[in-house]
């Protein structure tokens, strides 16, 4: 019998299959003996594989002398490069020139591949499975295996088929830029999360619907870092940080899916007080600082995410929590470190970074200077970095002066300057911004042909839009300043001919503009193109403007404009200023 051993059912397989090729054969050469001997190849523009090099050449090719599926044809004769015959467009790869160019053979090789599987319990073998497939390839096998590959081997990918250009970003980028403090990211971190199970879906909430909206312009820049190098290494080893997640999940979870009741409220504020209880002992035993820095940065800035302005559930305001976040970064004496390192520092702690970004922006919500402005200038003078380009789209030189802008807002405020002073001061800073200026013809769409993202372009759209809104900040500040004079509107028509740069809907980057979007829109008069202009990315967002600080800060605007244009209905030329509408509804926002 012929499986009696190997050797026959090796020969019995053979025989097998060589019925089965004549069998094709004859069917390919019944088939294309009705087509025309002058049929032209199909005008495809990728070289055929060896799947389908035999099945193409047989149905554009009619049988004859030169025909390798005619009974006589020598199965030894090499291919020619007919394909580039009929495409004198396309220059023919140097095959033959090649050393270590080779021919497809004209039949394929046949692999064998052998598999084995042995199950083991409590480390005893228990089962072992063994099964044998087999494949074409027109792939020489290697004759000699364990000897190293030649940098010329790869000559055919890199002068003729390299088409990674075609497909990848604008530029480089450096996927270390950030010292992130939790070291190499593990594979697997949510199974590594000690949640109860009670709380599970509110982590898996989390995960798949918040983290994604919390640092979009970090995302653009280092795919994956959010997630895999900031955020699940905190929750697996900070308690304080994960009740923080766990309180903005439970928020997010009302806010969209309308959840009304006693659990969801209680599981809000269940997170929220143990959060505070975690930074409280953290604090009261003086240890840990880097975690609770980190845990304090997120229950500020994640907010900003999720919630409606209507949230009424008790909570602590955000710069009380910036004020201890302020008290650690001295401690771990980061400002010095940015300062004094301005020369090897190559990666900006993280937590520096995101605190500066808060620190910025949130002095102009509250009228008062940066805490951290002397670092700032000594940084803009010096030229370095803070990364706050990279984790939120505006260059640092663009942040450093609003930061400037903002003391002398808080100067202004506490009347500590006079009116001549105060002008002289905003001259000196709008000759500042005009040395940022970039041209027009630098400013286009941030998306390449192909629909890839081109994040430095990105960045460029979000720091000009950022400067423009810088400049209606700072024009504000002119004693007896109207939005009604010419300069402001100009002003604004130019914010909204670069917002038109900006990708708009739910995958789009208005959240991260919202600061640029307050300034500009406290400017706007009813009939500014400003107001339609919200308008419409309001309806690109869908229900997404009605969240987190977009939402927040379209509520401000529309309160507002209502006082505003009652203003200039009864004639009386009063200026209506955001933040005193903040103080009059009791709003504690962070409109970042």
């Amino acid at each position: 019998m012929w499986w009696s051993n190997n050797e026959q059912r090796k020969q019995q397989k053979e025989t097998i299959k060589n019925i089965i090729k004549r069998t094709k054969l004859t069917e390919k050469t019944a088939q294309t003996g009705t087509s025309s001997a002058e049929t032209l190849p199909g005008l495809s523009h990728s070289l055929p594989t060896s799947a389908t090099y035999s099945e193409a050449t047989a149905r554009t090719r009619a049988p004859s002398v030169d025909s390798q599926h005619s009974p006589s044809y020598d199965f030894n004769q090499p291919l020619t490069h007919d394909y580039y015959d009929y495409h004198p467009h396309i220059a023919s790869p140097p095959y033959d020139t090649n050393a270590h160019y080779q021919p497809f053979p004209s039949t394929p090789y046949e692999v064998d591949i052998k598999t084995e599987r042995q199950m083991f319990v409590n480390d005893i073998p228990t089962r072992r499975d063994s099964s044998i497939s087999t494949f074409s390839t027109y792939q020489p096998p290697p004759s000699q295996p364990t000897l190293p590959s030649f940098p010329e081997d790869d000559w055919i990918n890199e002068s003729i088929y390299n088409t990674g250009d075609m497909f990848s970003g604008e530029e480089g980028l450096d996927l270390d830029f950030f010292d992130f403090s939790h070291g190499n990211p593990q594979a697997s971190q949510q199974a590594l999360i000690q949640v109860d199970d009670c709380d599970r879906p509110l982590l898996d909430h989390f995960i798949d619907n918040v983290l994604r909206l919390i640092f979009p312009i970090l995302e653009v820049n280092q795919h994956g870092s959010a997630r895999s190098e900031v955020i699940l290494p905190a929750l697996e080893s900070n308690p304080c940080y994960l009740h923080c997640c766990l309180s903005v999940s439970a928020i997010h979870l009302k806010s969209t899916r309308g959840l009304q009741g006693e659990q969801i409220d209680n599981d809000i504020l269940r997170h929220r007080c143990a959060t505070i209880t975690e930074l409280c002992g953290a604090l009261n035993n003086d240890s840990n600082h880097l975690q609770i820095l980190e845990a304090t940065l997120g229950m500020i800035f994640f907010q900003c995410s999720v919630g409606r302005p209507s949230d009424a559930l008790p909570d602590v305001p955000w710069h009380a929590h910036f004020e201890a976040a302020t008290s650690l970064v001295r401690k771990l004496e980061l400002p010095h470190a940015m300062i004094h390192d301005n020369s090897t520092q190559l990666h900006p702690p993280f937590n520096m970074t995101l605190a500066s970004w808060i620190d910025i922006l949130g002095a102009t919500m509250l009228g008062r200077s940066p805490q951290f402005a002397d670092t700032y200038r000594e940084k803009n003078q010096s030229g370095s970095t803070s990364g706050l380009c990279e984790l939120m789209g505006c260059e640092d030189s663009m942040m450093y002066l609003i930061s400037e802008i903002a003391c002398l807002d808080a100067l202004k405020l506490a009347n500590g300057i006079n009116d001549m002073q105060l002008c002289q001061l905003i001259g000196s800073l709008g000759k500042s911004l005009d040395t940022t200026e970039v041209p027009p013809e630098s400013l286009t769409w941030p998306y390449s042909s192909t629909g890839a993202i081109r994040p430095k372009q990105l960045s460029r759209n979000m720091t000009a839009i950022f400067r423009v809104a810088a400049r209606i900040y700072l024009c504000s500040l002119v004693p007896h300043a109207s939005k009604e004079d010419p300069t402001m509107q100009n002003l604004i028509e130019r914010f909204v001919a670069i917002l038109l740069l900006i990708p708009h809907g739910p995958d789009g980057f208005d959240r991260s503009i919202v600061w640029p979007l307050l300034i500009a829109g406290s400017q706007s008069t009813s009939r500014s193109i400003f107001r339609q202009a919200l308008a419409e990315r309001m309806a690109s967002l869908g229900e997404h403007a009605e969240f987190g600080s977009f939402g927040r800060m379209v509520r401000l605007l529309q309160e507002v404009w209502c006082q505003s244009d009652e203003a200039d209905r009864a004639g009386s030329g009063q200026n209506v200023h955001w933040r005193d509408v903040m103080q009059q509804k009791g709003w504690d926002f962070l409109l970042i």
